[in-house]
């Protein structure tokens, strides 16, 4: 199980609202929560990530805890982030560059067909980031109230 540092940010009956605390501050700004340099925040809409988590150790607001998650849903969480938009770009250009026949130019329809390709490729993965439902493996849970030296 990987294990990281959280606080609670909210919390709403048996569900905890968590942010993750970075162990190392951000070689950009120096925070370890949130974006603390203005122009890359608005360039790049940061915000603070919070995510739900069963509140099984009846965490309250401002709490720290450790949170977890099954290796393997992690891995396949990244296979899936990463490797469908790539599988998709690599087939929508493989399948422009075969049935493209306007003008000749095979090279416009590979391009055209990788960008449609990667877009779908992301819409999929956008619609299936939701995890299997409630107490399934990919959810993250909540394992314990942190201590000073978690």
């Amino acid at each position: 199980m990987v294990e990281e540092q959280a606080v609670v940010v909210g919390v709403d009956n048996e569900v905890a609202m968590l942010e993750v605390i970075r162990r190392a501050p951000c070689s950009l700004c120096g925070q370890t929560r949130g974006c603390g340099i203005s122009l890359w925040g608005k360039l790049f809409r940061h915000r603070p990530h919070i995510f739900r988590a069963a509140n099984q150790v009846k965490a309250r607001v401002g709490d720290l805890v450790i949170v977890g998650i099954e290796e393997q849903a992690l891995l396949q969480g990244s296979l899936l982030a990463y490797g469908v938009p790539l599988v998709a770009l690599m087939a929508g250009a493989l399948l422009a560059m075969t049935f493209w026949v306007a003008d000749g130019n095979r090279d416009a329809g590979a391009i055209l067909g990788a960008v449609l390709g990667l877009v779908v490729g992301l819409v999929w993965v956008k619609g299936h980031a939701t995890g299997d439902g409630p107490g399934s493996r990919s959810q993250p849970v909540i394992l314990r109230m942190a201590t000073s030296r978690d």
